[in-house]
Protein backbone atom coordinates (compact mmCIF):
# COMPACT_ATOMS: atom_id res chain seq x y z
CA UNK A 1 0.00 0.00 0.00
CA UNK A 2 1.33 3.37 -0.97
CA UNK A 3 1.35 6.33 1.37
CA UNK A 4 -0.30 8.26 -1.48
CA UNK A 5 -3.58 6.48 -0.75
CA UNK A 6 -3.52 7.72 2.84
CA UNK A 7 -2.83 11.28 1.69
CA UNK A 8 -5.64 11.12 -0.88
CA UNK A 9 -8.11 9.90 1.73
CA UNK A 10 -6.98 12.60 4.17
CA UNK A 11 -7.31 15.29 1.50
CA UNK A 12 -10.81 14.16 0.61
CA UNK A 13 -11.73 14.16 4.30
CA UNK A 14 -10.45 17.69 4.80
CA UNK A 15 -12.22 19.01 1.70
CA UNK A 16 -15.49 17.34 2.67
CA UNK A 17 -15.25 18.65 6.23
CA UNK A 18 -14.67 22.23 5.05
CA UNK A 19 -17.49 22.04 2.52
CA UNK A 20 -19.76 20.50 5.13
CA UNK A 21 -19.13 23.34 7.59
CA UNK A 22 -19.59 26.00 4.93
CA UNK A 23 -22.88 24.51 3.76
CA UNK A 24 -24.21 24.05 7.29
CA UNK A 25 -23.38 27.66 8.22
CA UNK A 26 -25.15 28.91 5.11
CA UNK A 27 -28.28 26.95 6.02
CA UNK A 28 -28.00 24.20 3.42
CA UNK A 29 -28.00 21.13 5.64
CA UNK A 30 -29.36 18.85 2.90
CA UNK A 31 -26.54 19.71 0.54
CA UNK A 32 -24.03 19.29 3.37
CA UNK A 33 -25.31 15.77 3.98
CA UNK A 34 -25.11 14.94 0.27
CA UNK A 35 -21.54 16.25 0.16
CA UNK A 36 -20.61 14.02 3.09
CA UNK A 37 -22.21 10.99 1.46
CA UNK A 38 -20.46 11.73 -1.85
CA UNK A 39 -17.10 11.94 -0.08
CA UNK A 40 -17.79 8.65 1.68
CA UNK A 41 -18.67 6.96 -1.61
CA UNK A 42 -15.48 8.23 -3.26
CA UNK A 43 -13.31 6.95 -0.41
CA UNK A 44 -15.09 3.58 -0.31
CA UNK A 45 -14.61 3.22 -4.07
CA UNK A 46 -10.89 3.83 -3.65
CA UNK A 47 -10.72 1.28 -0.86
CA UNK A 48 -12.64 -1.36 -2.82
CA UNK A 49 -10.14 -1.03 -5.66
CA UNK A 50 -7.24 -1.52 -3.25
CA UNK A 51 -8.89 -4.54 -1.62
CA UNK A 52 -9.52 -6.03 -5.06
CA UNK A 53 -5.85 -5.62 -5.92
CA UNK A 54 -4.93 -7.25 -2.61
CA UNK A 55 -7.06 -10.30 -3.39
CA UNK A 56 -5.48 -10.58 -6.84
CA UNK A 57 -2.04 -10.41 -5.26
CA UNK A 58 -2.91 -13.07 -2.66
CA UNK A 59 -4.36 -15.29 -5.39
CA UNK A 60 -1.17 -14.97 -7.42
CA UNK A 61 0.97 -15.54 -4.35
CA UNK A 62 -0.69 -18.83 -3.48
CA UNK A 63 -1.08 -19.76 -7.17
CA UNK A 64 -4.81 -20.40 -6.93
Amino acid sequence: MDIDLVFKIAAIGIIVAVLNQLLIRSGREDQAMMTTIAGLVVVLTMLVRQISELFVLIEALFDL
